[in-house]
C-alpha cells in the first residue's frame, strides 16, 4: 500500500503532530513500506502460532530477595513535615 503525501498530512493533522514539508516525503516512504510490511504478514496462517511475551525468548535474570538497606524510616519521617501513623500527609490535590 502507497500512501499519498496529502494523505500523511492528514494523519499527521489528525494525529496532532507537526511535519516539516522537507520530511512529508521521507514520512511518506517510511509509512507505505510500514504498511507494506503488515500487508506480507497478512498473507500467513497464524491461527496456530502463539504470541511470544518477547522475541528473544529469554527469561529474566531475577536477584535473589534480601534485604540490602537498614530500615530508616524513622529518620526520614523526623524530617517530614506532617507524619501521621507512619505515614506522610500530603495536601489534598483532587477535589
Amino acid at each position: 500500500m502507497t500512501l499519498k503525501t496529502e494523505e500523511v498530512r492528514n494523519i499527521a493533522h489528525l494525529a496532532r503532530l507537526q511535519i516539516n514539508d522537507s520530511n512529508v516525503e521521507q514520512y511518506t516512504n517510511d509509512l507505505s513500506n510500514i504498511l507494506n510490511v503488515f500487508k506480507q504478514m497478512k498473507l500467513h496462517d497464524t491461527t496456530n502460532i502463539l504470541p511470544m511475551a518477547h522475541p528473544m525468548d529469554a527469561t529474566q535474570r531475577l536477584r535473589p530477595d534480601v534485604v540490602s538497606e537498614t530500615n530508616q524510616r524513622e529518620k526520614f519521617q523526623a524530617v517530614a513535615p506532617d507524619v501521621e501513623q507512619h505515614l506522610y500527609r500530603v495536601p489534598k490535590v483532587i477535589e
